[in-house]
């Protein structure tokens, strides 16, 4: 794959407005370093962090093309919102265009934005960079990235919780697959305070 990453790079500055590229290559770079801080292969972790946004700027008629076609069910919270399209519709981009077959990579992209339940570690390393990329400014920003970098399951809680708190501020649907992330992650801190 590492031949293939300078043809995505262009493929991307083709693709992305240039904010949006260049926090594709800013996710690259914070995925490669929590993987080397979490075990997990720093190449298949750039990749999904570079490509994780690739349908972003795509015409939703094209995202909407793709949201289906991974055979997985789309959560009614994503269905009805066109600015979460990009994630699933993504993850089939690069399986059916780019010809992308690792599943893991493939899930990474597709769950970039809403987390679930059970993610794995590449997972939770692209739900969290993206969240850390070192162009993003929001509130606690500093605090979600300490956080990240020394404790993944850490980083990924606040990310969970500060995407609730903004979906509940802006008095949006929650989605499902977000709040069980929050709820399984909040059970396993406290069982860990417990012993």
């Amino acid at each position: 794959m590492t031949e293939q990453k300078e043809e995505w790079i262009s493929l991307l500055q083709k693709k992305l407005k240039p904010a949006r590229f260049r926090h594709s290559l800013n996710v690259a770079d914070a995925a490669a370093e929590l993987a080397d801080r979490n075990g997990v292969d720093r190449e298949k972790a750039y990749i999904a962090g570079l490509l994780h946004d690739i349908e972003k700027n795509a015409p939703l008629e094209e995202q909407k093309k793709y949201l289906y076609q991974l055979g997985d069910p789309v959560p009614r919270a994503v269905a009805e919102n066109p600015k979460l399209w990009h994630g699933p519709a993504g993850a089939c981009f690069v399986r059916d265009e780019l010809g992308i077959t690792d599943p893991e990579i493939i899930s990474a992209i597709q769950y970039h934005t809403i987390g679930k339940k059970n993610m794995t570690k590449l997972e939770k390393i692209i739900y969290t960079a993206d969240l850390i990329s070192k162009e993003r400014s929001y509130p606690d920003l500093d605090e979600v990235r300490a956080a990240a970098l020394q404790n993944l399951d850490e980083g990924t809680f606040l990310g969970a919780q500060f995407t609730l708190q903004k979906l509940l501020a802006m008095r949006q649907p929650l989605n499902t697959d977000t709040l069980e992330l929050y709820n399984q992650l909040a059970e396993e801190f406290l069982q860990e305070e417990r012993t």
